[in-house]
């Protein structure tokens, strides 16, 4: 059964299939942060996304970072790094891309995370 999560005009938040949870790219809503400031409010998310779909970031599988400006990943990183828990980093790519769709849009990232077995 696939399960739907948070829809918004264009597509859903979250697709749940098999085990497995495909995440929609996520985006800061205050893109007057600095890097670092919309990497983690885009953590944030995350964070509570997972959890209303009975996950968390340990379980995260892959990670798709899109970067506007790849003099920035370092500063990315930081905060990434600071998210994640060393032992469970994801499969990652950081993609350096020309355009989010508004020049002050630094970051999307895009995911995939195991669903936990119900007994």
């Amino acid at each position: 059964m696939i399960q739907r999560h948070r829809k918004a005009a264009h597509l859903h938040a979250a697709v749940q299939h098999q085990g497995v949870l495909y995440i929609s790219g996520h985006a800061a809503h205050d893109i007057d942060q600095d890097i670092k400031g919309q990497t983690q409010e885009i953590c944030d998310k995350l964070d509570r996304l997972l959890a209303d779909c009975g996950t968390d970031k340990t379980q995260l599988l892959q990670a798709r970072i899109y970067l506007t400006d790849m003099s920035q990943k370092a500063a990315m990183n930081e905060v990434w790094l600071a998210w994640l828990d060393g032992a469970d980093l994801p499969a990652r790519a950081t993609i350096g891309v020309a355009d989010l769709g508004d020049p002050r849009r630094l970051i999307e990232i895009a995911s995939i995370a195991a669903l936990p077995e119900r007994g």
